[in-house]
């Protein structure tokens, strides 16, 4: 077994070698679109990112820019190396997982491991590992600067780190998973997906005789905590301090943010005296989940950084979160719509009432002032499980198209249910993970047609069925740099491996699985997407596709198994290591390289500085959406370039707090010319406008118009 540790250990760290060269040779040298410009900005300023943050990925972000030196120039390029170091680390402990579970495969407990199952178990690692490494979601995001490759390496640390657990039955590991899930919620939520695996670990390891009842007993456990983390820990936690903060400045008349800070006072003093209390009884499992709340909240504490800099008002302040009750919004992702989740209304259905269901305040000079209640609308026309329930004219159109409905015309409830099956799950989930382990035809992004972001493996009967015949393709489909075929051979090695675990050893079947289902069809359920998204979401299932690799490193077991039959121990490990690696990792990374080596690509940055250039001085430079403007914010806010330009978004001009920011200095821009005082557009003043007909016949002066609506 010493053997096998310092081999297992050698071998993590040369696949995180291997997999931080691909990326680094790979990564994108500036700024690119998307996000990643706000997120290299606001690291490098410590600034506050658009709604729930992700503070710690910031901070971690602005210690790497430090390696620019003097030249501001290079800090995209060192921030978005965040992302290759992470992606690496994940690899290596994807690789220590899979290795993990096939042990349990391979040899007996307790056993000595002879050379052939040594090399066995890290073929399977290796394979599995590398086999993600090349995979078409996770290697886009390993090389920009964006929060999902360092919040799967989250994700794999904790299951990771619950396999240590299992193996050694320290509770000081558990220990451990609570801070890693306390500082993922700094950089992203989708790493708190992987409770509910980690729950079932528990339960196997510490139950003899397992059950249905119990099993899903379990599950459910895991879902509690999970809710207790999401909503418990990073909503109300937030909630009781913003309520004792409205209390203590608005009742007391003591400044903002005492009755925050006396309320964190209590709970951390009541959580101290709960731990002390347990360990003088010696009450075991309430110390220890005491002590794992402490872990969460330590690593939630990054939070601290979103208020701090909110009060000093940095150029890029997105909803000004600088006391506890705007945090809570903040966190809570007020900004965004809400969507029916278990009943809802569907697009055909009308508003007929509206139930009341809160207050909302301001922070003023020196109390929090109400602006008014919130509503929610009710409905006519409901159902459970709303799918179908945007009444956007363009999403109108796309469900009666996608389900072949007239104008007019309300879906069925199973109608309902199979554009969930259709389009939420096959169209936007299941493409995706196609793309990942069958082959992709494009890089173009698709809603539904044949010729754009569809699947494609390459055995063209199979891709007839669904996308015509497949002989004579433009060069256009062709050529195009994201035409990857696989022919399915990754996905048909993960299937072995699901087949060949579920055979030896159903609980850790059972718990990969689980994973599986949590980081993809679980988010489906929860986001409940509307249709025409502005982008490809492949993102957010990368948790799904690193479980869905820990099969593939199993299914070399399976290969090995299968020729077993017919050669020798030695003989079968040798072709099923050279076979599976041919058919996985070497496969997926030639015919994936062209499209992933963005290592030449400066476009985001070179838009953004001929934008600027285009202007004249001290000119205003109104734009619209993220591709518009992020990049924008960085090369002013990272490089410098032309800051005497504002940059107005507008989307965000109907902010309070956004027109308040373009009223000050920035840099070199002056304050824009507004003459509304915040009294006229502060929020709750002017949030609409009543219709009256003055009974004007010909045309007015824009200045009197707006005379009229900033009047009191």
């Amino acid at each position: 077994m010493k053997i096998f540790t310092r081999v297992n250990l050698i071998g993590g760290f040369c696949v995180f070698a291997i997999s931080l060269i691909v990326y680094w040779l790979c990564m994108e040298p500036t700024v690119s679109f998307w996000d990643c410009g706000e997120f290299i900005a606001a690291s490098f300023k410590m600034e506050v990112g658009h709604q729930p943050g992700a503070p710690l990925f910031l901070m971690i972000g602005r210690l790497f820019s430090i390696l620019a030196g003097n030249n501001n120039a290079n800090v995209a390029y060192w921030t978005n190396f965040v992302s290759v170091v992470s992606s690496a680390a994940t690899i290596m402990f994807l690789f220590w997982s899979i290795n993990a579970i096939a042990l349990k495969i391979v040899a007996k407990k307790d056993e000595t491991l002879n050379i052939t199952q040594v090399l066995t178990i890290i073929a399977t690692g290796t394979i599995g590992a590398l086999a993600y490494t090349f995979s078409d979601t996770f290697w886009f995001s390993a090389v920009e600067a964006e929060v999902y490759a360092i919040s799967t390496l989250c994700t794999a640390i904790v299951f990771w780190a619950i396999l240590k657990w299992e193996q050694q039955l320290n509770d000081k590991w558990l220990l451990f998973i609570a801070f890693i899930v306390g500082i993922s919620i700094g950089m992203h939520l989708l790493s708190l997906l992987s409770i509910p695996a980690i729950t079932l670990v528990y339960y196997f390891r510490k139950t003899d005789k397992t059950s249905l009842f119990g099993v899903i007993k379990a599950f459910l456990i895991g879902c509690l905590l999970l809710g207790v983390v999401q909503f418990g820990v990073i909503q109300y936690v937030v909630l009781f301090a913003a309520k004792s903060d409205l209390m203590f400045v608005n009742n007391l008349n003591f400044g903002f943010g005492i009755g925050a800070i006396v309320f964190l006072l209590v709970m951390f003093s009541a959580i101290a005296y709960g731990i002390y209390f347990s360990f003088k009884k010696n009450k075991y499992n309430l110390n220890l989940g005491l002590l794992s709340l402490v872990f969460v909240l330590f690593g939630f504490s990054s939070y601290f950084m979103i208020i701090i800099r909110a009060n000093a008002k940095p150029n890029i302040n997105l909803s000004n979160p600088d006391s506890p009750l705007s945090l809570f919004g903040y966190l809570s992702r007020e900004q965004y719509e809400d969507k029916p989740l278990a009943y809802g209304q569907f697009y055909t259905s009308k508003p007929i009432d509206a139930k009341e269901t809160g207050t909302t305040y301001r922070k003023g000079d020196k109390k929090y002032e109400e602006i008014g209640k919130t509503y929610k609308s009710i409905y006519d026309n409901n159902t459970f499980f709303p799918r179908t329930y945007s009444d956007r004219p363009d999403h109108v159109r796309f469900y009666q198209s996608w389900m072949g409905l007239t104008e007019g015309e309300t879906p069925s409830f199973w109608q309902n249910v199979g554009f969930f099956n259709t389009y939420q799950v096959g169209f936007m989930y299941w493409r995706y993970f196609f793309w990942n382990f069958v082959g992709r035809q494009n890089d173009v992004q698709g809603h539904g047609n044949i010729q754009d972001g569809n699947w494609l493996s390459g055995v063209k009967p199979l891709d007839a069925m669904r996308l015509g015949n497949q002989d004579k393709l433009p060069e256009s489909i062709t050529k195009n740099e994201g035409y990857n075929l696989f022919y399915g051979l990754p996905l048909i090695l993960g299937i072995l491996g699901i087949v060949h675990l579920y055979r030896k050893n159903k609980k850790d079947a059972l718990i990969v699985a689980t994973l599986f289902f949590c980081t993809g069809i679980a988010i489906i359920l929860y986001i409940n997407q509307d249709p025409l998204q502005v982008r490809e979401r492949d993102y957010a299932y990368v948790g799904s596709f690193y479980a869905f690799a820990i099969f593939i490193g199993l299914g070399v077991l399976a290969v090995k198994d299968l020729l077993g039959k017919i050669a020798s121990n030695k003989l079968s490990l040798a072709i099923a290591t050279s076979v599976c690696l041919l058919v996985g990792p070497v496969l997926m990374a030639v015919k994936g390289w062209d499209d992933h080596d963005r290592s030449g690509k400066t476009t985001a940055l070179e838009m953004a500085k001929n934008y600027l250039n285009s202007c004249e001085p001290n000119a205003i430079l109104f734009v619209n959406a993220d591709n518009d403007t992020y990049p924008l914010w960085y090369v002013q806010e990272v490089e410098g370039y032309r800051t005497d330009v504002r940059v107005v978004n507008l989307q965000f001009l109907s902010s309070e707090s956004y027109l308040d920011q373009m009223k000050r200095q920035q840099d070199k821009s002056a304050p824009l010319p507004i003459k509304m005082t915040n009294n006229q557009y502060k929020d709750g003043t002017r949030d609409y406008f009543r219709y009256v007909d003055y009974g004007l016949k010909d045309s007015v002066e824009l200045s009197d118009l707006l005379a009229v609506l900033t009047s009191d």
